[in-house]
């Protein structure tokens, strides 16, 4: 039996619903750029017939903004039962903006039916994410929330009470008990193994919680107990194994340590994972996302379900990631590399990974760390490798995306995507590296957060996209200027300002779900 979605209540504060006025629950429906007549909520697959037209139910607001038409405006929608948009108007001026008026008999607009609802707010067109993780999202859906927790008898209260409420199974070492959110910065102290075996109901069980970056993840005795002690290295290139106050956390790269001996779920639970992930991102207005690193194995799924499945309704473009992180897998993501007609899944980028995060000291810095000097963070592949694979993708015929977080990795990232341009570039007729990337390549560097200025100059230079999550920046507030001290926070530090107005760089926003809420109104 699998477990319910998480009702979230211990995170209730973390996660709020916070809706748009009154109609940001139902933005989605209005799809950017793509004609309201065709475009179904329920199914791409169907289409109207005259029965669905005739009863269709119409929706009236203080305003609807769409992207069709010559009249942008309009405070009208009609709807037909299989989902789809059949007529977008302005009531009073009796203007049809989107849609066939002669196929369509919902109210308004001379049709026979009264308007079923009137509401008070405005809806948009429909938001796309990013940069956010789909199966993360789900499975978070489905497992422990930790956001918010302020201690380790938190943590240990909200697992007890998930373990109580899912299948038996859950905890064992068949079906590991998973979940995400915690913050040693929060808790007020690094978490070790031990705190999880003290609590009687939860020694003995497979517990394997990511930290609120997922760059970090805390394991139970048990699972501890998997790994022969002789196999655990001193120290891991890219990665760290945290020893105090005890054995239980291992970050970037010494993750992989953990994640090998992990029984992963199968393609059905990924699918629950989808589904649930999509409903809840269509409840804050969102019609699609990038999927920020999806392995090939994930991938296939989402072939099949995105043709199958009716509940596949959000448009995804998903960056590959190989199967082993920061490889070239040219086989691997030929496999998977597709574009549907309908818009529904784009396959035909990558995601790289020069370094980890902030919070745990992860992300690769030029300098050393002002809170702890013995540190500059973890490069998760040395600087010329990175290039080597943003040359190999590029000239392989792939879009290429760097997650970046500290500016020595941020460095790193503009030298390898430079020299991927330089490599496929024709520079001829007064052509620059710039007027290459933005026609052809459109090359980003995802999260973008700690850039040198220097290189905020590059970027600007280059036409690199910065992909930027603006909740970062008050998420990491509590200690950022503890990490980087005063003067980088102040000139390196989430620059979406400077980027836009005094650079003219022009980010993709996202939101990094399921680390950060997926509500586009919160950033």
């Amino acid at each position: 039996m699998a477990p319910p979605p998480n009702s979230r209540s211990p995170g209730v504060l973390y996660w709020p619903s916070r809706l748009f006025l009154g109609a940001l629950a139902i933005a989605f429906l209005i799809h950017l750029n793509h004609p309201a007549s065709s475009f179904s909520l329920f199914s791409p697959n169907t289409t109207p017939n005259s029965e669905s037209a005739i009863t269709a139910k119409t929706y009236c607001y203080t305003s609807i903004l769409t992207s069709a038409g010559s009249s942008r405006e309009a405070d009208c929608f009609s709807i037909s039962p299989d989902g789809k948009f059949t007529k977008v108007f302005h009531s009073a001026e009796d203007v049809l903006v989107v849609g066939d008026n002669d196929n369509n008999e919902g109210g308004g607009m001379g049709g026979s039916s009264a308007v079923v609802d009137m509401k008070e707010g405005h809806v948009i067109p429909g938001i796309w994410d990013g940069h956010g993780h789909l199966i993360a999202y789900g499975e978070f859906l489905h497992s422990v929330d930790l956001f918010g927790a302020s201690s380790v008898e938190m943590v240990r209260e909200r697992v007890r009470g998930y373990l109580k409420s899912v299948d038996g199974s859950v905890g064992s070492k068949e079906n590991w008990a998973r979940g995400v959110g915690w913050d040693q910065m929060v808790l007020g102290e690094m978490p070790s193994a031990a705190m999880l075996e003290s609590d009687p109901a939860l020694k003995g069980k497979y517990i394997m919680l990511d930290r609120v970056d997922v760059h970090c993840t805390w394991v139970s005795q048990a699972i501890l107990d998997l790994i022969p002690p002789e196999s655990l290295p001193e120290d891991v290139p890219g990665g760290e194994i945290i020893r105090e106050p005890g054995m239980g956390v291992f970050c970037d790269n010494a993750m992989d340590i953990v994640t090998s001996l992990w029984p992963k779920p199968d393609a059905e639970r990924k699918k629950t994972f989808l589904k649930s992930a999509m409903k809840e991102l269509h409840k804050v207005g969102l019609v699609g996302m990038n999927d920020a690193g999806v392995t090939p194995t994930d991938l296939k799924v989402y072939e099949e379900a995105s043709r199958n499945e009716d509940w596949w309704t959000l448009r995804v473009y998903a960056m590959i990631e190989c199967g082993e992180r920061n490889v070239f897998c040219p086989l691997e993501a030929d496999s998977v590399k597709t574009q549907h007609e309908d818009g529904m899944l784009t396959i035909r980028s990558v995601k790289l990974f020069a370094d980890g995060a902030l919070g745990s000291w992860g992300s690769a810095m030029i300098d050393p760390y002002s809170d702890k000097l013995s540190t500059r963070g973890s490069l998760l592949v040395n600087g010329s490798t990175l290039e080597s694979l943003a040359r190999s993708w590029s000239n392989a015929g792939y879009q290429v995306n760097i997650h970046a977080i500290g500016d020595l990795a941020n460095r790193y990232a503009i030298d390898a995507l430079e020299a991927a341009l330089k490599d496929s570039c024709d520079l001829s007729n007064g052509k620059t590296l710039k007027d290459c990337q933005n026609a052809s390549h459109r090359f980003r560097i995802e999260h973008s957060q700690i850039i040198h200025p220097t290189d905020q100059a590059r970027i600007r230079d280059l036409g690199i996209i910065p992909s930027i999550q603006p909740t970062h920046a008050t998420s990491d507030m509590a200690y950022a200027e503890s990490r980087l001290g005063p003067e980088r926070t102040r000139t390196e530090a989430y620059r979406m300002r400077s980027l836009i107005h005094d650079l003219n760089v022009q980010p993709v926003l996202g939101s990094d779900f399921p680390v950060e809420p997926p509500n586009p109104f919160e950033g």
